[in-house]
């Protein structure tokens, strides 16, 4: 849902040409390996994390190509959370969530009483979603960007 990320984009190579080009082929990001594999006729980028120890949010990315006729081909990447990877990150935005409504509604009841509590649970909130997210810039988002970028040098 909200870490599911799209491109598109136009190559001038035929979508078989493409196939070609990527299938089979690995590709590494941040020490891990990613591989390049053609399912139910479309190419999914599958990460190769057996041997990791560290809890990471790794994405699965899936190219779609159709032609285009004489211009080429449309690509599509889908980059989305593996479901194994996705409960973590979900529990976080929904605790933010929760922090900083309940702080709205604890502020809406009692306007008149302290406001402290309610700013500090605001606070608390939006700190944790901002270390989150940033984490998560650091991680998924920069191994959803490098194969994308992999993906259109490679198709050039």
């Amino acid at each position: 849902m909200i870490f599911k990320r799209t491109y598109r984009y136009n190559s001038p190579l035929q979508a078989e040409d493409i196939r070609q080009r990527l299938i089979g082929k690995h590709i590494q990001v941040h020490h891990l390996d990613f591989e390049i594999l053609e399912r139910e006729k479309m190419l999914k980028i599958i990460p190769h994390a057996e041997d990791t120890n560290a809890v990471k949010t790794l994405p699965i990315t899936h190219v779609e190509m159709q032609g285009a006729g004489s211009a080429g081909t449309r690509i599509t990447l889908t980059s989305k959370p593996r479901r194994i990877d996705i409960g973590g990150p979900y529990l976080i935005v929904i605790f933010c969530l929760f922090c900083i409504v309940g702080a709205s509604v604890l502020y809406l009841m009692n306007p008149l009483e302290s406001q402290w509590p309610s700013i500090s649970m605001i606070g608390i909130g939006l700190v944790i979603f901002i270390i989150f997210w940033l984490r998560m810039e650091a991680g998924y988002f920069d191994y959803t960007r490098k194969i994308r970028d992999y993906v259109k040098h490679s198709v050039k």
